[in-house]
């Protein structure tokens, strides 16, 4: 199984191209659009998204994880394994969270690019070939050197800040739901929001918090948007307020 996370969008052209390419080279392996709306050019927002969203995933599927503002410059591509998975992308953080809450983590930095390859579609010309051959069970050492870790890596905490809007206008934020009693009462944008375990246990129009199918505190107004009403948008921090 080949997992695609990317911030491509899934109007345009780019995740069908990658598609395209993967098929070519690993015709049978299965391919999940897991996400193609992650925030633009935010590898920090990216990285506390895919860390929620792998372990659902069976040991052995491969992610192809493109948030990658520095296409063509300097910065390395990387294949990260990670609690039985293994991850495919840039250099830039991305990567930087699974690995770190995986006991498990090896890193392997892409030596190889092929002599066509676009400068500013790497997802394309080099992570989805690097992916497919892993997938079908080739894995490229001789596209690849080892290394001992990420040259960037995100602190891989809880981040108490707004990492993603669902199209329902529900603000996900990076703070694992785990760690938060639900007497704690969460501050974002001005608004108050206390903990519900799920939507229809708040009247219309009333906000609150819950723990998403992912692990994290998410905040949502029932049959409404956060983002519209209160103006959320990524980036923005929340402020726990825990009983004492």
């Amino acid at each position: 199984m080949i997992v695609l996370f990317t911030d491509f969008g899934a109007s345009d052209p780019y995740a069908g191209q990658v598609r395209a390419r993967i098929h070519e080279l690993a015709p049978a392996q299965q391919v999940v659009d897991l996400l193609h709306e992650a925030p633009d050019y935010n590898a920090h927002a990216g990285a506390h998204l895919l860390a929620a969203f792998a372990p659902a995933f069976p040991p052995g599927a491969v992610f192809m994880c493109v948030v990658d503002p520095g296409v063509g410059t300097e910065r390395d591509g990387v294949v990260v394994a990670a609690g039985g998975r293994r991850f495919v992308g840039p250099d830039n953080g991305l990567l930087s969270i699974v690995a770190a809450r995986n006991a498990d983590g090896k890193v392997w930095r892409i030596k190889w690019q092929p002599e066509n390859a676009s400068k500013t579609f790497h997802g394309r010309d080099i992570f989805a070939v690097i992916a497919a051959l892993i997938a079908k069970g080739d894995f490229p050492d001789d596209k690849l050197e080892e290394r001992n870790k990420l040259h960037v890596e995100f602190d891989a905490g809880d981040l108490p800040r707004v990492i993603y809007i669902d199209h329902y206008g529900n603000a996900w934020t990076g703070q694992r739901a785990s760690g938060v009693p639900q007497g704690t009462r969460v501050v974002a944008a001005g608004a108050e929001f206390r903990h519900a375990d799920t939507f229809g246990a708040v009247g219309k129009g009333e906000g609150f918090w819950f723990g998403n199918s992912v692990g994290l505190v998410e905040l949502a107004i029932n049959r409404g948007s956060a983002a519209e009403k209160l103006g959320l948008k990524v980036g923005d921090a929340i402020q726990l307020d825990k009983p004492n």
